[in-house]
C-alpha cells in the first residue's frame, strides 16, 4: 500500500499559533465511521487514510481500582470511513492505547492500563501493515507519545498531561535509557490532553478538553488546543476550541489531527464514541486589523 508523504510540520505548528478566537472554522464533512469506534484515543492521517487508536472497554471501571478488563485497537480507515484492517494493541490489563504520532515511516502509539500511575508498553508500528513492534515498557499511565524528528527523541505525556516525559532514542530507534527519562511537570491546567502531534521546532499540538463541575446542573466540557514547546513543557499558544459534535460532546473529546490547508489549517476530529464520524472544519485565521465576530 502506498502512503504519500504527511505534512510539512514546521507550517503545522506556525499555522496553529496564528490561529486566534477570532479564526473561522468552516465544516467541511462528517465522515461516517462504518465500524464500532468504540472510545477513540488518537488519530494520524497519511494520504487519505486514517489511522485510529481506540479502547474496547469490556468491564468498566466503576468502584474498581484495577483499570478494569477491555481491549486496545489500532484501527486502518479509508477515505470513506470503512475498515481497512485492523490490529489488537497491548496485553492482560494494559489495554488503553493512547494518543498517536507519525515520524514519516511508523506510527508510534502507547498503551496503558486504564487507570493513573500504573504502566505502558509503547509500540512502533508499520502503517502499511499493522506489524506492531513493542519498544519499551514503562512504569506511568503513557497518554499520547510524540516523535521529535528534529532531534530523534520520543516524548509523552502521562494520565491527564501532568507529567511530560523525554526519552533520546539510538540508531534502532530504541530509548538509550527506558527507565530514566527526563521528566517536567505540566505547568499548564487549561485542558488535559487527549490527542498529540509532532509540529516542527521541538514544538507538539495538543488537543483536548477540561471539565467544569455543573453543580446541580449537568457538567460542562470545554475544549481547547496548545502549542506546547518539548524543551520545558511550556504552552507557547493557547486556544479554546468552542465546536460541538452534539450537545455536550465537544470536538476535541477525543483525537485530532491538523494539517496544512490553503492559508489555514485543515483539522479532523473524531469526538464520539461507539457511533462515531471524523467532522472535518477549515480553518482560516482571521486578517490582522479584522474586528472579532459578534
Amino acid at each position: 500500500m502506498a502512503l504519500a508523504a504527511d505534512p510539512d510540520h514546521v507550517t503545522v505548528g506556525d499555522r496553529v499559533a496564528q490561529v486566534t478566537r477570532e479564526a473561522v472554522w468552516t465544516h467541511v464533512a462528517s465522515i461516517a465511521v462504518a465500524v464500532p469506534a468504540h472510545h477513540p484515543q488518537g488519530m494520524v492521517r497519511i494520504g487519505d487514510a486514517f489511522f485510529v487508536s481506540t479502547v474496547e472497554v469490556t468491564r468498566r471501571r466503576e468502584g474498581s481500582t484495577d483499570g478494569g478488563e477491555g481491549v486496545g485497537h489500532l484501527l486502518h480507515l479509508d477515505a470513506s470511513g470503512r475498515l481497512v484492517r485492523r490490529v489488537r494493541l497491548g496485553e492482560g490489563a494494559i489495554y488503553h492505547p493512547g494518543g498517536l504520532d507519525f515520524d514519516g515511516t511508523h506510527l508510534w502509539v502507547s498503551v496503558a492500563e486504564y487507570r493513573p500511575d500504573s504502566r505502558s508498553i509503547v509500540y512502533r508500528v508499520d502503517p502499511a501493515t499493522l506489524v506492531a513492534t513493542e519498544v519499551f515498557r514503562f512504569g506511568d499511565h503513557l497518554g499520547a507519545v510524540v516523535y521529535d524528528r528534529d532531534d530523534r527523541s520520543l516524548h509523552a505525556v502521562s494520565w491527564g498531561a501532568r507529567r511530560f516525559y523525554r526519552w533520546p532514542l539510538d540508531e534502532q530507534g530504541r530509548p538509550m535509557n527506558a527507565l530514566a527519562p527526563r521528566r517536567l511537570d505540566n505547568v499548564s491546567h487549561y485542558i488535559d490532553y487527549q490527542d498529540c502531534k509532532y509540529a516542527g521546532r521541538h514544538r507538539m499540538v495538543c488537543t483536548g478538553i477540561s471539565t467544569v463541575d455543573g453543580g446541580a446542573r449537568p457538567s460542562i466540557a470545554l475544549g481547547g488546543l496548545e502549542l506546547v514547546d518539548l524543551a520545558d513543557g511550556r504552552p507557547r499558544h493557547q486556544l479554546p476550541i468552542a465546536l460541538v459534535a452534539k450537545p455536550g460532546v465537544v470536538m476535541t473529546r477525543n483525537p485530532s489531527w491538523v494539517e496544512p490547508h490553503s492559508e489555514g489549517l485543515r483539522a479532523y476530529f473524531m469526538p464520539e464514541d461507539d457511533e462515531s464520524a471524523i467532522h472535518v472544519f477549515d480553518v482560516t485565521p482571521a486578517r490582522s486589523g479584522a474586528p472579532a465576530p459578534r
